[in-house]
């Protein structure tokens, strides 16, 4: 009796010394496994003085979240100066934004010298989410201005049509330099306000004029009149010209009102 219960806790000592030797493999191969994962990844960041832990790694892996895009966006970052982390830009990341385009946006500011702070650019990317527009094209606008045109030819018109007071009517097209206005970005009216803007002041202008003669002579009365009505206010651009392109004469609405009335 005694030699079979010798036998048998020398069988269990034995199962468990096994049990325990595959519990190590599988812990050995587990950790062979997540160092070939991560390893690579780990080691780029640390070398750009970027570093990202393992367990930081894994926690993004385990949620979904492109740990490289992350990893190579905060090393992106790190060497233009700006000390973004891990858990910012994977925050950012799952709330639908493009994290890329946030931190370039911030790198092409520092280097204009516009202030612009990290959740500022967040919001702003995610309010042009689902837009042509990026928040790098908005940084990039506030740095190089850019002209748009009076109406717009996407309008499917190319003149503004107005009416002096002789009743002579007068077609004008205008161009508008703007740049973004970073601060009012995000809950600024857009550019097709400024341009319904410009285009009501260019028809105000005319139409205060006493002749045609005196738009065809000095368009740049209308250009100073609209600029002074402060077309810009309260939108996400700041106007810093307003440039009469064209101006023709369109024709003698009063004669024709006249020949219709009798």
């Amino acid at each position: 009796m005694e030699g079979y219960m010798n036998n048998l806790l020398s069988a269990n000592i034995s199962n468990a010394t096994a049990w325990g030797t595959i519990l190590v493999v599988v812990l050995v191969i587990f950790l062979v496994i997540f160092f070939a994962i991560f390893f690579k990844t780990w080691l780029r960041a640390r070398l750009a003085k970027a570093p990202v832990s393992m367990s930081n790694m894994l926690g993004m892996w385990l949620r979904k979240v492109p740990y490289p895009l992350v990893v190579d966006t905060r090393i992106t970052a790190a060497k233009a100066g700006l000390d973004i982390s891990t858990d910012e830009l994977e925050a950012h990341f799952l709330a639908g934004g493009d994290i890329v385009d946030c931190v370039l946006a911030l790198i092409a500011a520092e280097k204009a010298g516009i202030p612009l702070s990290y959740d500022r650019a967040c919001a702003i990317d995610l309010a042009v989410k689902g837009t042509s527009k990026t928040v790098l094209e908005a940084v990039r606008t506030s740095i190089n201005p850019r002209v748009i045109d009076c109406p717009n030819p996407s309008s499917g018109q190319t003149r503004l049509t107005a009416v002096a007071r002789d009743g002579i009517a007068v077609a004008v097209r205008a161009r508008v330099t703007v740049r973004t206005n970073l601060d009012l970005f995000v809950g600024g009216a857009t550019e097709e306000t400024v341009v319904a803007r410009v285009g009501e002041g260019i028809v105000s202008a005319v139409g205060s004029a006493p002749s045609y003669k005196d738009v065809l002579e000095k368009p740049e009365v209308i250009s100073r009149t609209v600029s002074d009505k402060g077309v810009d206010a309260a939108t996400a651009f700041e106007v810093l010209s307003i440039d009469i392109a064209d101006v023709d004469v369109a024709g003698n609405v009063g004669a024709r009102l006249q020949a219709e009335q009798a």
